[in-house]
Parts: C-alpha cells; structure tokens; sequence
C-alpha cells in the first residue's frame, strides 16, 4: 500500500535533515508515524510548538532568518487561518525560505464540520505574494514536493489530503512544469488540482460513454502558474472545465479566469467547486459532495449539459 501524502512528504524531510542539520521542523501536533521519528532520531532539528500555531510562524520566521530551512506542519484549517497575519507579515513580506505543511485540505476532515475544512485556504495564501502554492494528487507527487521545497527559495504552502489515494505517478515524474497533461481528449479539458483529479479521471470516463471526450489535467503547482503551458493546453479544446474542493468563488477556477481573460483567448469557461456556504450537516465526504454537487453524476451531467449549448 503506498504511503499518505503527508507521510511521503515527511519521510523524505526526515531522510534530507539527516543530511542537512541546517533544516528544522516545527509542528503543533503528534500522532503522525513520520513525526514521532523525526522527533526521535533528529531531536535537536524538531521543535514542537504546542497548540500555538501563530508562535509556530513566529519561531519559524526566527530561525529563517538565522539560515536554517524550516518546515511547519499542521492541518489545513488551522495552518493559514489561525495565522494569517504571521505568515503575511513574517514569511511573504521577508520572502523567508519557510514551508507550510498542511495537512486535511478540502473535507478531509468531513465529521469534524466546517470549522475542521479547509476550503478557503488556497484564496489566502494565492493573495501572498512571493507565496509558492502546492496541491498534491498522490504521494509520489509529496515526495517530490519535499525535495522542491527544500532547494527552491521563498515561502511555500503545501497542501495534502488526509486520505490515501491511489499514485497516478512513477517516481521519475519531473514535476518542475506545474502541471501535466494526464489524458488527452478533443472536446474539452477538465482542470483539476488535488484529490479531484482522481474525480476528474471517473468523470471523464463517465463523459467518454456520452460520447464527450474530455483531457484531464493535473493543475498541482497553483502559485506561480506556468502561464504559458496551461493557455496552451486549454487552448486545445478552446473548452475548459475546472473542478476543485475548494470554495468556486475563490480557488483555481478564478484564478484561471483571470489568466484567460487576459490572454484574451476564445476560449470558454465553466467553474465546478463548492458553492460558497458551510455544510454543517452532519455526514461523510460522499454525502457532502453530493450537497454540493461534486459527485461523479452530478459533475458529469453539468458538463454533458453545458456541452449541449454550443454557444457557451
């Protein structure tokens, strides 16, 4: 069985501060294997920082600007919300060499309700600037991501899902594109980023059997976007899909429309996320998805409908 996202991520820090005392990681939380090792063999590299996660960016920034490499792990709802201003002030406005680690993006965390979800926190941190956001689909992606971030410069955000995924990817995938091209199609092109890109696959089967044939792309590095590849892409289509956990109003969906507008591109655009409200009913993640419509069937039918209309 492959490894989680976070554990990937964490077992490759742990094996690059073996060999680099200059790194150090810092957390508000126990319980994760990959954690308990690293603070048991590399204790002097380890910090933990208590359910403190403003002073956690403060330490962070502190030991940054003292040349270490640091790396900051928590869950997702509490790593960027609790601490915006610290991660603004310290981390974008010095451009310091610090990575957050976050953990649950999306309804990772489904039963715990709305303040456990983490489905704004790519619109914060997308408005940092000098901010590096990464959204992972699988763990081969995460032990890349860990080996990016330690040799790139500046404030980075890295999102995980709580929940084992099957790999999409081998581990010689070169991931310093931003984004790769999965499956090609001739209709139109499905965006996706984190675990919706394995939703995006089914979708994409399901639009195949209603003769709509759908590319599926693998949007992982949101922030800086490679501009230049994602307009190509979309513009073999010239019609794009973006489908993503995360609030509609906010996340890649916007971001994307801003670029295409720009580019002033013919190419046309419908956004499939979370509407903008909190579920607090309770229920699991297939539940919440069918409120919000981020289910197989209901995704499938929104396009094949908006397919229909060869106007839009």
């Amino acid at each position: 069985m492959n490894l989680s996202m976070r554990d990937a991520f964490l077992d490759e820090i742990y094996n690059i501060a073996r060999k680099d005392r200059q790194v150090m990681l810092l957390s508000n939380d126990f319980g994760a294997p990959s954690l308990d090792k690293f603070r048991a063999e590399l204790a002097t590299q380890f910090i933990h920082s208590g359910i403190a996660e403003q002073n956690m960016v403060n330490v962070a920034a502190g030991l940054a600007m003292a040349g270490k490499t640091v790396y900051m792990y928590s869950i997702a709802p509490f790593l960027p919300l609790r601490c915006y201003e610290q991660i603004r002030v310290h981390l974008s406005f010095r451009n310091l060499k610090v990575t957050g680690v976050a953990v649950g993006a999306g309804y990772s965390y489904d039963l715990s309700g709305p303040t456990h979800q983490a489905l704004e926190d790519i619109a914060m941190m997308n408005a940092l600037p000098g901010m590096t956001i990464y959204n992972a689909s699988d763990s081969v992606m995460a032990k890349a991501f860990a080996r990016m971030t330690y040799t790139d410069p500046g404030p980075k955000y890295v999102r995980f899902d709580r929940e084992k995924f099957p790999d999409i990817y081998r581990d010689n995938k070169d991931f310093s594109d931003g984004l790769a091209v999965l499956r090609e199609g001739r209709d139109l092109t499905i965006i996706a980023t984190g675990i919706m890109v394995h939703r995006a696959f089914s979708v994409a089967d399901e639009l195949k059997a209603r003769s709509i044939d759908a590319s599926v792309v693998d949007l992982f590095r949101i922030k800086p976007l490679n501009e230049r590849l994602l307009l190509e892409t979309a513009a073999t289509s010239r019609r794009l899909i973006t489908l993503e956990e995360h609030f509609i109003n906010s996340g890649i969906g916007s971001i994307i429309s801003g670029l295409v507008t720009e580019s002033g591109r013919d190419i046309k655009m419908k956004h499939i996320g979370i509407p903008n409200r909190y579920y607090s009913q309770a229920g699991g993640r297939k539940e919440l998805h069918r409120l919000c419509g981020l289910d197989v069937e209901r995704v499938t039918s929104r396009i094949q409908e908006w397919c229909k209309d060869k106007h839009k």
